[in-house]
């Protein structure tokens, strides 16, 4: 019984990861038969997956939403907390939280199970729909609210507003059904976030984590630092063949015998479980003091 458990636990250690964060972030378990959202001292602290403010059990902020409120706010100086956080987070990590820590990445995984024929997309087509995540974080998290910002420093998140899907299923979908007075204002955006929302969910039946391959501005941030993050994978040559399982196990469609360390891994180990010769490890950081 012990062997099978520990066994259990070995197989499926990231997946129970990923669902002790979901809870951790959100634990604040009376919100959601409340209908209210928790706004005590925590919330005003990121967490560091995508995990929506307004969500009833949320006890943390989301980083996009703070980085979306930091640009509005920086003409009256740089937010260095939300700013130095998320570079401190990738640092260590990189998008080992994408693989890890993220709610939305573990909803987007648990929906691709979803017996159904998946779509597989073109190398170059992937390349290029990559960038839109890039160009989201530019543009809807950083530019627009820097420049939609008034004289007090309010801004509109373009993100969390209009594209957000974390946000429709975690904070939009609970607090309109529990509020019968938020249900008599509904309007084309929240009808428009639903259709988002479920765009996003035929996606994730369809391709692995699409939302964080195309669309996560979060993902994108992190992927900044997944080269020189102090958490990365190393290849022994001693030992690789080049049979390419790694690559074939990869969904995240990263070739990690050319680069262990790509912007898209998401550190999930599936290369480093499959390979047959061991050869994918983890880098063991070396510090040498003096000259």
């Amino acid at each position: 019984m012990v062997k099978w458990m520990k066994f259990l636990i070995m197989k499926y250690k990231r997946k129970i990861i990923q669902c002790i964060s979901a809870v951790l972030m959100n634990g604040n378990i009376t919100g959601f038969w409340k209908g209210k959202i928790y706004t005590g001292k925590s919330k005003n602290l990121c967490v560091p997956g995508l995990n929506c403010y307004s969500c009833p059990g949320a006890i943390g902020a989301c980083p996009i939403g703070a980085l979306q409120v930091s640009a509005g706010c920086s003409m009256y100086g740089i937010s260095f907390y939300v700013l130095g956080f998320l570079s401190l987070i990738g640092i260590l990590f990189g998008r080992l939280i994408c693989g890890f820590l993220c709610p939305f990445g573990l909803f987007q995984e648990l929906l691709h199970k979803i017996p159904f024929p998946k779509v597989k997309i073109h190398k170059k087509v992937d390349r290029f729909l990559r960038l839109c995540k890039y160009l989201i974080l530019a543009l809807l998290v950083i530019l627009f609210p820097f420049l939609a910002a008034d004289s007090y420093g309010s801004t509109v998140p373009y993100f969390c507003k209009y594209l957000c899907p974390a946000g429709t299923l975690e904070g939009g979908i609970p607090l309109v059904s529990m509020n019968k007075p938020l249900q008599s204002t509904i309007g084309w955006l929240f009808t428009w976030k639903m259709f988002v929302l479920a765009v996003i969910i035929l996606i994730s039946i369809l391709i692995y984590r699409g939302f964080c391959k195309y669309l996560c501005p979060l993902g994108a941030f992190y992927a900044l630092f997944n080269r020189f993050s102090f958490y990365r994978y190393c290849v022994d040559q001693s030992k690789c063949t080049s049979c390419g399982t790694c690559t074939d196990a990869c969904q995240m469609n990263v070739e990690p015998v050319k680069e262990p360390n790509h912007a898209e891994c998401i550190r999930c180990g599936s290369c480093r479980k499959v390979c047959p010769q061991n050869a994918i490890e983890v880098e063991k950081l070396q510090f040498k003091i003096g000259g």
